[in-house]
């Protein structure tokens, strides 16, 4: 796979104590949100895409493929040259892909596997040597309640958000001794681009979600955000480690048959 990074390093080297927030994904949806909540919080932006990012003029802007290592290692460089420190790394960038296991296509599964959890690995590992040098970092994955269950027609995704849920851990209990706290964030179903995707496709309609949810509503992406936020705060979340913190509505607390389900809102 050859090298698609284009570096837009727009700030120059600064002496700003400011923390510095990384987050791949950014372009859109999820991880937008996640850039706006974390500037929000005075955090300085480096932000990672395939797609151009347009918005944070006054960020670190990098595009490029998660899953290719030299792209990652050039966003890990244009990071360290313009701030000089990582304190956050929020991986987020993820593909969805909807197809039953038995007629799932090899290197749609491979190229799943390698965007959702390759990719964060090489991330995970770029940004974890900085903050591993400092003995100071939070790392947030972006995984999935499809990583703490099974969903039909989807084993590549879920096999992918398992396994960052178990690189999560594990990278938890090698690097929190060293001062690099490591996390995840498991999303319900988000209102974002990637969901109008699938339901463009005709796999599910809003009350497939809505009526299993005892909130009955989506998640916002400020929603994944505000738990994102959370985590990344040494303050805040400073003996935080390992945790896979569902942010769903309560779907995976649920186990209710449909009627039961909808019953017991109603009444």
């Amino acid at each position: 796979m050859t090298s698609t990074a284009d570096s837009d390093p727009s700030p120059a080297a600064s002496p700003d104590s400011a923390p510095v927030a990384a987050i791949t994904g950014a372009a859109q949806g999820i991880g937008e949100r996640i850039a706006e909540v974390l500037a929000a919080e005075g955090y300085r932006l480096a932000l990672f895409d395939r797609q151009e990012i347009t918005a944070f003029p006054d960020a670190v802007r990098v595009r490029g493929d998660v899953a290719n290592q030299s792209d990652v290692l050039a966003f890990a460089g244009a990071v360290n040259e313009a701030y000089g420190r990582i304190d956050v790394l929020v991986n987020n960038a993820g593909i969805a892909l909807i197809s039953p296991a038995d007629e799932t296509p090899a290197d749609m599964w491979r190229q799943v596997m390698e965007v959702n959890l390759t990719g964060p690995f090489l991330m995970c590992q770029a940004f974890g040597r900085q903050m591993l040098a400092t003995n100071s970092g939070a790392i947030v994955n972006i995984a999935s309640v499809a990583g703490l269950s099974g969903v039909a027609d989807r084993s590549a995704y879920n096999v992918s958000k398992h396994g960052l849920i178990g690189l999560t851990r594990t990278l938890a209990v090698e690097w929190g001794g060293r001062g690099v706290r490591v996390n995840a964030v498991c999303p319900g179903w988000v209102k974002t681009p990637m969901d109008d995707a699938s339901q463009g496709e005709g796999a599910y309609v809003d009350g497939d979600i809505i009526d299993h949810v005892p909130l009955g509503r989506f998640a916002t992406p400020d929603d994944i955000a505000q738990a994102v936020a959370y985590l990344a705060d040494p303050a805040k979340a400073a003996f935080v480690n390992g945790i896979t913190l569902s942010v769903d509505g309560g779907w995976m607390a649920d186990g209710s048959w449909q009627s039961l389900r909808l019953d017991a809102r109603h009444r």
